[in-house]
């Protein structure tokens, strides 16, 4: 296999691998999770999809502009603005159900709450996809572009799916649900994340000059999830410094990698 197509392995699996990794936790951990660590893993989540946002897609649009001219930084405003409308546009129309909320959002649906849990991290699963997509599509565009970037973005985005895909597959458990059931709930919320990155790859090397575009994008539309989902259920509850200082630590962790592996 050559160096080429082990970032696009890594790209397309290791993001998944680390949801399934997380749901299969449901076999062996017997206690339910504290409030507060789950307040903790939703910051640490933030922590790395903010980074990832910042590093792994918004200085790499900026570079493709540098040299075309300083208007050419609308192309990048415009993406990262887009990504955030179109996710606020899915949060608007697909049923789904935040942890902590006894309301669904989303049109009205008869799905079960369970079903509309796993749809919502369904839902902030696809830009981490796009993310790894767009990034292993910059590196095919740019010579320059280490090819072990894009497996910094898929490590780190693997690394939060662990305790996320731990988190849906226990909820499902505590709502009486069997343990091999809530670990395919755990696992499917997951499989969205593959499919959104080919679909991002082929776009992007189909049209290659919306590379920055689509950088931007990814970027808003995780910004947007941050903000929307993740921000806000780490601080519900009781006043607590663990959830931020997990922000710390996972944005700390996700710029690390890239840095050192970019």
């Amino acid at each position: 296999m050559t160096l080429l197509q082990l970032p696009l392995l890594y790209g397309l699996l290791l993001p998944f691998l680390g949801t399934t990794i997380g749901a299969a936790l449901i076999f062996l951990i017997r206690a339910n999770f504290p409030r507060i660590i789950e307040r903790a893993i939703f910051g640490f989540a933030a922590g790395i999809m903010i980074a990832a946002a910042v590093w792994s897609l918004l200085v790499p649009a900026l570079r493709e502009i540098e040299n075309q001219g300083k208007w050419e930084i609308l192309i990048v405003i415009v993406g990262f603005l887009i990504g955030n409308l179109a996710f606020l546009f899915l949060d608007k129309t697909i049923p789904h159900q935040h942890l902590n909320l006894a309301t669904s959002e989303g049109v009205k649906s008869k799905l079960s709450k369970n079903a509309k849990l796993a749809l919502a991290v369904t839902l902030h699963n696809i830009p981490e996809g796009m993310a790894v997509g767009v990034a292993y599509a910059a590196f095919l565009a740019n010579n320059e572009t280490k090819p072990i970037a894009a497996l910094a973005l898929a490590l780190g985005i693997a690394i939060q799916n662990i305790p996320e895909g731990t988190i849906v597959s226990f909820t499902a458990k505590t709502a009486g649900k069997s343990r091999k059931f809530s670990f395919w709930v755990g696992f499917l919320s997951g499989i969205v994340e593959p499919i959104a990155f080919v679909v991002t790859l082929i776009a992007t090397t189909v049209a290659i000059s919306i590379l920055p575009f689509l950088l931007a994008f990814a970027a808003g539309a995780m910004i947007y999830v941050v903000v929307e989902e993740l921000i806000p259920d780490m601080a519900q509850g009781e006043h607590s410094n663990i959830p931020p200082i997990l922000f710390a630590i996972g944005f700390s962790l996700m710029m690390a990698l890239d840095v050192l592996l970019g």
